[in-house]
């Protein structure tokens, strides 16, 4: 015969394991939100990183623009035809470099740019990424109209000098004034 010892035992046995079984299934939930939590922070963090890389190599072709626009020979200043011009400056006998290397963009990770042309010339760059920044404030210098930007692409890195030395091209009609010029270019980011 069982003794009621027995049966007390058993049902205690069974009792201690559907607590151990409580916590168990507590502490896998606890873990996972955890990692959840974690893999935004690290998605942001991640994002952050991409920005500020956004910013340090458009801030780097806009230098390489202003440097090809200012190195020009002769009086006519003009800006390059495309991102490669950047690369190899061939209108000397021994090219001059103005970037060490096509970067690639650090959302998309290829070498692919929106490019701001005016007049046939490459003026500026932006990212094609579609995401809404994280940063929108903090800006120094040209950058400062990035802030509040709906999307990576608003971030236009855009020759400094564009306003107030426009472009001569040989042969071309007279240019117009510094401030025709700027609203010109202006006008045609927006399109």
């Amino acid at each position: 015969m069982v003794s009621t010892r027995a049966i007390r035992h058993a049902i205690g046995a069974r009792r201690a394991r559907g607590v151990v079984y409580l916590i168990l299934l507590f502490a896998v939930a606890l873990l996972g939100v955890g990692l959840a939590a974690g893999g935004e922070v690290w998605q942001l963090h991640a994002r952050r990183e991409r920005e500020a890389e956004l910013l340090f190599i458009g801030d780097e072709v806009r230098h390489a623009i202003d440097a090809y626009f200012d190195a020009t020979p002769g009086a006519a200043k003009e800006y390059p035809q495309r991102v490669e011009d950047l690369l190899e400056d061939r209108r000397y006998q021994v090219p001059r470099r103005y970037l060490r290397r096509l970067y690639l963009d650090p959302f998309s990770a290829k070498p692919e740019w929106g490019l701001i042309m005016v007049s046939g010339r490459l003026v500026g760059i932006y990212s094609l990424a579609a995401g809404k920044p994280v940063k929108q404030g903090g800006f120094t210098g040209p950058d400062t109209a990035f802030a509040g930007a709906d999307t990576y692409q608003d971030w236009r890195f855009m020759a400094q000098n564009l306003a107030t030395a426009p472009p001569v091209q040989p042969g071309a009609a007279p240019a117009p004034s510094p401030n025709a010029r700027a609203a010109a270019a202006i006008a045609a980011i927006r399109r």
